[in-house]
């Protein structure tokens, strides 16, 4: 299979996403030999039920998608996921506090829950949210994950009005180095767009356009 396949995270995060369409993206998964789904928290058991043995992993979101939520509660939840079978977690950063500046507030935040996940062998991935930060921001945010030893930054949850740019990938390449992982999320919607995100320094994919992108390597027709 294809290596831009092997790097998606095949994501529904919908608030109306039902059951048989949860169970159909686990089926997408398997189908195309994604990384991953991402999905809610609620989806984790069923999806690690579905998808045991079939080398697809289970990925959650925390503090999705506001990020301004405590501490505690951010670790509590990223362990709950874990527990349920998730083995990577999407955190979203502390927003409104990297904007006021309080980095060392950031970073106990970040730090607190990357122990947590790691203590339970899961991976860690932090949401920027890019749309809504400055370039400032968006660097002090990349060392602080870094600093933090999360396993990835992420641009975006798609729910601010904005998503992945060739721009930001390539900032938060530069800032974490080889370091740690980048994933690139929110907007990607064509194979084109994937490319180029990879091309900019992205190493893993989060996007809902999976199956298209998959088929659109294959050389196969695009679902309607």
């Amino acid at each position: 299979m294809n290596s831009v396949s092997r790097i998606i995270d095949h994501t529904l995060l919908r608030p109306d996403a039902t059951e048989s369409r949860i169970r159909q993206l686990c089926e997408e998964a398997v189908r195309f030999h994604f990384a991953t789904v991402c999905v809610n928290p609620a989806w984790v058991t069923i999806c690690a039920e579905g998808l045991r043995g079939t080398g697809v992993g289970v990925c959650t979101v925390v503090a999705f998608p506001l990020g301004a939520t405590p501490t505690g509660n951010k670790v509590a939840e990223a362990r709950r996921g874990i527990l349920d079978g998730a083995c990577e977690v999407d955190m979203v950063i502390h927003i409104g506090m990297l904007k006021s500046g309080n980095h060392d507030a950031v970073l106990e935040d970040v730090r607190s829950v990357a122990t947590a996940v790691h203590e339970m062998h899961a991976k860690l991935k932090v949401i920027l949210e890019t749309p809504l930060l400055t370039e400032t921001e968006k660097v002090a945010a990349c060392r602080i994950a870094r600093q933090a030893a999360a396993d990835f930054v992420k641009t975006a949850t798609g729910f601010s009005g904005g998503g992945a740019t060739v721009q930001d990938i390539a900032l938060m390449r530069r800032e974490v180095g080889d370091a740690i992982g980048v994933k690139a999320s929110g907007g990607i919607r064509d194979l084109a767009c994937a490319k180029s995100m990879i091309g900019a320094g992205a190493d893993r994919i989060g996007t809902s356009s999976g199956v298209r992108i998959a088929m659109e390597e294959q050389q196969q027709p695009a679902p309607a």
